[in-house]
């Protein structure tokens, strides 16, 4: 991996990927009234077939190094993602302002799948596996996610852009291998 210092201007030192990873790991519960006014929403920007930016917000997981998005393949994310597969995720943690570039690609596996339903239903999204094994089901989603079944994709960072929000602060850019 490289890093960037990007507070080098301000004698801060470099932030530590290892830090900021375990606070995306951490965002806490996303269920409704779950952490109220201070829960942690993902902001997904993906590429319009115009090439224009596509922002939304999207229930996402951090686990394994990669997020997780869940998606209905029919809405615009969901097209978006699958058309050109680089994308990005924004979300603000307790003590870190991440945003993680990277590519998107569709689970299918069966196993992969119910162990993002179990990250899900952990969290307090009530998913399960469809009868196919490769999408998510619940009892709801969020209105932009479109009709049941929805489907997982995992992005796989490039880069990532993090702002330390504690003490004097501090902000690092990172590249992935």
């Amino acid at each position: 991996m490289k890093t960037k210092n990007l507070a080098d201007l301000y004698q801060l030192q470099s932030l530590e990927w290892e830090a900021v990873a375990g606070a995306l790991a951490d965002v806490g519960d996303q269920a409704p009234g779950g952490q109220g006014p201070d829960r942690h929403s993902h902001w997904l920007t993906t590429v319009n077939a115009d090439g224009s930016p596509h922002t939304t917000g999207v229930g996402a997981f951090w686990d394994d190094g990669r997020f997780f998005v869940v998606s209905g393949r029919g809405v615009r994310k969901g097209r978006n993602m699958e058309r050109e597969p680089r994308c990005t995720i924004a979300v603000a943690t307790d003590d870190y302002d991440v945003v993680v570039e990277g590519v998107a690609d569709l689970v299918t596996d069966p196993a992969e799948v119910a162990r993002i339903a179990k990250i899900a239903a952990d969290g307090g999204w009530p998913a399960e596996p469809d009868e196919s094994g490769t999408a998510l089901t619940a009892p709801y989603s969020a209105p932009s996610a479109g009709p049941a079944p929805w489907h997982v994709y995992r992005v796989t960072p490039t880069k990532a852009n993090a702002l330390w929000l504690r003490g004097q602060g501090g902000a690092t850019a990172f590249e992935f291998d």
